[in-house]
């Protein structure tokens, strides 16, 4: 799986509003500004969030972005989803709906398994799991093995 730019920025704009102590709505610039993200495609990130009914905003001197609802409520993945679509596809299509012949078979069942994995990871990790540097247990202990770390 590849996380693009956009889920990144997504992810961390979302973090962003989630701060705790974060009063009233927060600016698009003061997001770009923190997180490094460009402002241009931060707003059309934005604007996607809004429109899936994650993020609200308000416009004016007063306005800006917040979150729809509580940050522990909100998932890594339910973000990605929005701004990139399903979590894991091959070639386009949804594993369930590939068939192989032959030997390669058992090729759908790996990559079934793979989405279930990526699943099990981001979405049961929330915006006031990361906000509070504590994730849940199952990921902790995933993150909590030497060999994780490692590039291959």
């Amino acid at each position: 799986m590849r996380i693009s730019a956009k889920a990144d920025y997504a992810v961390r704009a979302a973090i962003a509003l989630a701060a705790p102590g974060q009063e009233g709505p927060l600016k698009g610039d003061r997001i770009s500004e923190a997180q490094g993200i460009p402002l241009r495609f931060l707003e059309n990130i934005l604007g996607e969030l809004r429109h899936s009914g994650l993020v609200q905003s308000q416009r004016g001197a007063e306005g800006g972005y917040w979150l729809a609802r509580p940050a522990a409520e909100v998932t890594v993945a339910e973000i990605i989803r929005v701004v990139d679509g399903p979590l894991a596809t091959v070639r386009g299509e949804r594993p369930e709906d590939l068939e192989y012949l032959g030997r390669a078979q058992k090729l759908q069942d790996v990559w079934v398994g793979l989405r279930a994995n990526i699943r099990e990871v981001l979405e049961t990790v929330t915006l006031a799991d990361i906000v509070a540097g504590e994730l849940p247990d199952p990921v902790a202990e995933i993150v909590g093995r030497p060999e994780v770390w490692e590039s291959h």
